[in-house]
C-alpha cells in the first residue's frame, strides 16, 4: 500500500519542481540600473556671456540698439595724449571694453569675425590704433561697406567700424541685428554707429588693442 502511494507522490513532486524551474526561467529579469561612469562629465553648452572677461554693466542698453551708444551713461572723457588706455576685444563674448589703468570704463556691443573650424577670421594678439581713420568705405569684392572706421592693424586690413552698409550706402539691418549677439564679420570689429564714431573721434593713435577669443 505504501509503495503504491509513494510512486504517485514522487511523480507529483518531480512535476512541481519542474514547473517552478520553468516559471523562474520564463520570468523577465529586472533591468539593471546603469551607473554613471566616474569620468563621464556633463557637457554644458556655453553661452556668449560665459566667455566675457567682464560682466555687462547695469546700464547696458536693453534691447540692444545698433544706432545708439551701448551704455546709457556718457562716454568717458579721453585726453588727446592719454596713454593709460587699452581696448580689449572679446570675440566669443561679442564685446569691446575701454579700459583705463586696467579698469573697465565703458562696454560696447560688438561682432567680430565669423568662426570657421573653431578659429575666428579676426586675428588675436596685441595691436595698436593706427593713424588711418575715415568716415566711410566700400569694398566691392565683399559688396559691403561701413562708416566711421579706425584701423588697428598696420596693414589697414582690420578695423573698428559700424555695422555694415550696402552698396547704396544704407545700413544692412539684417546684419546689424547680430550686433552684440553673435560673430558676423569678415574679420573687422563691428560696433554701433555711435560707438564707432566715438572711437574714431576720441581714441588716440598708439592705443593698445588686445584681441582674444574670450
Amino acid at each position: 500500500m505504501k509503495n503504491s502511494l509513494l510512486k504517485p507522490l514522487t511523480g507529483l513532486f518531480v512535476l512541481l519542481i519542474c514547473a517552478i524551474s520553468l516559471a523562474r526561467v520564463s520570468m523577465p529579469s529586472s533591468p539593471k540600473e546603469e551607473k554613471p561612469k566616474e569620468n563621464q562629465k556633463m557637457q554644458v553648452k556655453k553661452t556668449a556671456a560665459s566667455f566675457r572677461p567682464y560682466k555687462d554693466p547695469q546700464d547696458l542698453r536693453v534691447p540692444y540698439d545698433w544706432h545708439q551708444p551701448s551704455e546709457t551713461k556718457a562716454y568717458p572723457k579721453i585726453k588727446p595724449l592719454e596713454n593709460d588706455l587699452t581696448i580689449r576685444v572679446s570675440l566669443r563674448g561679442n564685446r569691446v571694453y575701454i579700459l583705463r589703468e586696467n579698469q573697465v570704463v565703458y562696454t560696447m556691443l560688438a561682432s567680430g569675425g565669423l568662426f570657421k573650424k573653431g578659429k575666428s577670421t579676426t586675428p588675436t594678439g596685441t595691436f595698436k590704433i593706427q593713424d588711418n581713420r575715415g568716415d566711410s568705405f566700400y569694398n566691392p569684392e565683399l559688396n559691403e561697406g561701413a562708416n566711421y572706421w579706425t584701423s588697428w592693424d598696420k596693414d589697414n586690413v582690420y578695423l573698428f567700424h559700424t555695422v555694415p552698409t550696402k552698396s547704396n550706402g544704407k545700413y544692412n539691418r539684417k546684419e546689424a541685428k547680430k550686433l552684440g549677439v553673435k560673430s558676423a564679420s569678415h574679420g573687422c570689429i563691428r560696433l554701433s554707429i555711435s560707438d564707432a564714431r566715438w572711437i574714431m573721434k576720441n581714441i588716440p593713435t598708439g592705443t593698445k588693442v588686445i584681441v582674444k577669443n574670450n
